[in-house]
């Protein structure tokens, strides 16, 4: 298959993945939708830990997998552009320490979930 369609199909499943979990999150706890992109971007950098781990451990795994996966999937899945709307407006109204939990949370949660699943993989395989 065309590495493009890839790509996009992957990218559209992680998209409307992304959709649902905010429409999830917004039910639960309605005050606080910035906690859906905190989680999707969790659990993306988690996963993409797992499948960059896989894919180096096996290097003769499928290149379309990959694309499938790691740039359509979970590019799609993962938003940094919402993160960064989410937290100037945390900012611009005037909850400059929420915004700041907000930022460290996400970026902090993401370095370690990237290292647990690269660190899941290499130590089960």
């Amino acid at each position: 298959m065309n590495t493009l369609l890839l790509v996009a199909l992957g990218g559209a499943l992680g998209s409307v993945l992304r959709y649902a979990m905010g429409l999830a999150v917004a039910y639960i706890w309605p005050l606080h939708l910035y906690i859906a992109t905190v989680l999707v971007n969790i659990i993306g950098c988690f996963l993409i830990g797992c499948a960059f781990a896989c894919f180096a451990l096996r290097p003769d795994g499928s290149d379309s997998m990959r694309v499938l996966l790691m740039t359509g999937f979970l590019g799609g899945f993962t938003t940094f552009s919402t993160f960064s709307l989410d937290a100037l407006r945390l900012l611009t109204d005037g909850q400059a320490l929420q915004a700041l939990l907000y930022m460290a949370v996400t970026l902090g949660g993401g370095l370690l979930a990237t290292w647990l699943g690269m660190a899941l993989i290499k130590f089960s395989l």
